[in-house]
């Protein structure tokens, strides 16, 4: 099979590994600059030099025994690293949290900066159609078939003139919204604690060089609770950026110092709470849906979606082979 992937983050990714290593071919198109997905890597010029922001998904837990190999593999290759104080257990990505995605989509065929607006079906072949990030209207195909690995809220628009069922379950699913402050200073900030959590409004914050092989000035992330970022979802960047200060503050009982950069981001799907289907598979549509979402809100749960998905393509192909 030749089959095109729309998102290549964790899940999409991790299906694109299995199916090549079945012998099939993969090309993956992602609408971000380049590597991370929700595991992404924000990077800013600070008068102190630049400074890195893991404001996706802070840490990731192992508990699949194939999933464990493949931290495995990625400690021994030097993209991940254990990270004790946010837990026993807890991994992050070396030397910043992208660094296991990008080893990852070094491996496939990516193309980064191309937003997939829809499917085309020709003569029992599938086309992409979408757009540039400068708006220059684009076309890839024809494959055989497609995997959708994004939010399901997105997932289902993509799918619906095609595959109802799919759109359907999609549909279904809700996802939470976050807010993510990013704040470098000129000074270490005298608190022992490098983690906060659930503190106010705050979900959780991380003293970001604290993790292991992070270099640079000194930087924090805070996460806003879902409540608190669905209340204040259209808020400006500069208001929640602000909101986000005076709470780690608070959380960390001192008054701090003005911050050399200070940004918010978005994440308007964040997470959702998971609905033990795994993944989603249509044999006669030959499209497949495959993420977190599809499980449970957390990194093994993506890489466990994509290879279910690509399971359940390859043992229904070799079906109508037989």
């Amino acid at each position: 099979m030749h089959v095109a992937i729309v998102g290549a983050g964790m899940s999409g990714l991790s299906c694109a590994s299995q199916l090549v290593r079945s012998g099939h071919t993969v090309a993956l198109y992602d609408k971000g600059r380049g590597p991370g997905g929700r595991m992404s890597t924000r990077r800013m010029t600070t008068p102190l030099g630049d400074a890195h922001f893991d404001h996706g998904a802070q840490y990731f837990t192992v508990r699949d025994p194939a999933f464990m190999a493949q931290v495995a593999r990625w400690s021994a290759s030097g993209v991940a690293a254990p990270w004790p104080a946010a837990g026993t257990g807890a991994w992050v990505g070396v030397p910043t949290m992208n660094a296991v995605i990008k080893e990852m989509s070094d491996q496939h065929d990516v193309t980064f900066g191309w937003h997939v607006r829809g499917l085309v079906r020709r003569e029992d072949r599938w086309f992409l159609t979408g757009e540039t990030g400068a708006g220059e209207r684009m076309q890839a195909g024809p494959f055989d078939a497609v995997v959708v690995s994004i939010p399901p809220e997105q997932a289902s628009a993509i799918v619906a003139l095609h595959d109802l069922s799919l759109a359907a379950t999609a549909l279904a699913a809700r996802s939470q919204p976050c807010w993510t402050g990013m704040f470098a200073f000129a000074e270490r900030l005298p608190s022992r604690h490098d983690t906060v959590r659930e503190a106010g409004l705050i979900s959780w914050a991380a003293r970001n060089g604290a993790k292991p092989g992070r270099k640079g000035p000194e930087t924090w992330v805070v996460q806003a609770s879902p409540h608190w970022s669905t209340q204040h979802i259209d808020d400006s960047v500069e208001n929640v950026s602000a909101a986000l200060l005076a709470a780690l503050g608070e959380a960390l009982e001192q008054t701090l110092p003005e911050p050399v950069t200070a940004s918010a981001h978005r994440w308007r799907y964040a997470m959702s709470t998971g609905s033990n289907l795994g993944a989603l598979w249509s044999a006669q549509s030959k499209i497949g849906v495959c993420g977190d979402w599809l499980l449970g809100p957390r990194v093994e749960n993506a890489w466990i979606s994509g290879r279910t998905l690509a399971t359940r393509m390859m043992a229904r192909e070799r079906e109508e082979v037989a």
